[in-house]
């Protein structure tokens, strides 16, 4: 809820104009809508808002929190659940406020969120589960290897402790940054121009590789090195999509999932 009202306060409270209902409609936030998503982030047991801009086709402005499924049969097959929230801002904020003003806010965003993981920078602005898109993503993510394809959904039932992206902005927690050596052990493995380790409290970190965040042109040959070495660093820890009910991974995911290390 404190990220969220600190969200608020830097996109403006208009930012967001509709919110989805236990049916999955798109309604008019109000007061009496706030009410109920206040609420609901304060239940102890699995919340799960999603909050849109006015325009609801854009979606410049985004806020989605699922929360871990409760302790049941039902979901015992699934070790790797956790809670997952994400925040979505426009170029235009990046381009009119600046890098450091976003990453002074992705730092405002994350202190209160007991994370062990997580990270921010570009990403590709969709909704991966409607018809074609993750099509059309396919056409250009290899390009610019430095887009994140966002996947919430993904997030919640299987990435665990385990790292999901490497990104401008990269938070660690517990337990990779611990063996990691700590924030001091992690600093002395990196050593390209422009990258920073910064410790927070509560034994994180937040690496920033670059003053601004990239998307890489692999076709102009900026592979982004820095990415590269990053994913080297923390490989062991990355996150990969398992096979599903006898199926193989598609080789197009598990091609993406290594870009930063063929």
């Amino acid at each position: 809820m404190r990220s969220l009202d600190t969200y608020l306060r830097a996109v403006g409270a208009n930012a967001l104009g509709l919110y989805a209902d236990q049916e999955g409609f798109w309604q008019e936030l109000d007061d009496a809508s706030w009410v109920l998503i206040r609420n609901e982030l304060l239940n102890p047991v699995w919340a799960s808002v999603y909050l849109t801009d006015a325009c609801g086709r854009e979606n410049r402005y985004q806020f989605a929190y699922r929360g871990k499924p409760p302790p049941s049969p039902s979901f015992a097959g699934e070790p790797g659940a956790v809670s997952v929230v994400s925040f979505w801002l426009p170029t235009e904020f990046l381009e009119k406020h600046g890098p450091g003003r976003v990453r002074e806010l992705a730092l405002e965003l994350a202190t209160p969120l007991p994370f062990c993981s997580g990270h921010a920078g570009l990403s590709f602005n969709c909704d991966t589960s409607l018809l074609g898109v993750k099509q059309e993503v396919r056409k250009h993510c290899f390009r610019y290897p430095g887009m994140d394809i966002p996947d919430p959904n993904l997030s919640v039932w299987k990435v665990g402790t385990k790292v999901r992206e490497i990104s401008w902005l990269n938070f660690l927690g517990q337990p990779v940054l611990g063996e990691l050596g700590g924030a001091t052990g992690l600093r002395s493995r990196l050593t390209s121009p422009g990258t920073t380790v910064q410790e927070m409290e509560g034994e994180r970190a937040v690496v920033t590789l670059g003053r601004w965040p990239e998307a890489g042109d692999t076709e102009r040959g900026d592979t982004l090195p820095a990415y590269r070495e990053l994913a080297r660093v923390l490989e062991p820890w990355l996150y990969q999509e398992q096979p599903w009910q006898g199926r193989p991974v598609d080789e197009v995911v598990r091609r993406w999932e290594r870009r930063f290390l063929d």
